[in-house]
């Protein structure tokens, strides 16, 4: 099972417009995604789940994945939290 970590640096950390954003590219992928945040773990589609974490500025955050397109899934977030959620910094 494919995984990476990433630290988001957006100001605002993984909530409301950057969470629906993370939440709406995972549901482009069959493979079941799982975020980690210290000792919480959330559904990468599940809108609320993720909010759940309380995710903030500086905090990092690991990715799982698993199904027939994992890699793509995980390369695609990536992509999606380096770019800071498409906000200049």
């Amino acid at each position: 099972m494919p995984e990476l970590t990433l630290t988001i640096q957006n100001k605002v950390g993984l909530h409301a417009r950057p969470a629906s954003l993370f939440v709406r590219e995972a549901a482009k992928f069959q493979s079941n995604i799982t975020v980690l945040h210290g000792e919480k773990q959330a559904n990468a589609k599940s809108i609320l789940n993720v909010l759940a974490l309380g995710v903030n500025q500086g905090a990092q955050i690991t990715l799982r994945a698993e199904g027939p397109d994992a890699d793509a899934a995980l390369h695609a977030l990536q992509t999606l939290i380096e770019s800071n959620f498409g906000e200049a910094e």
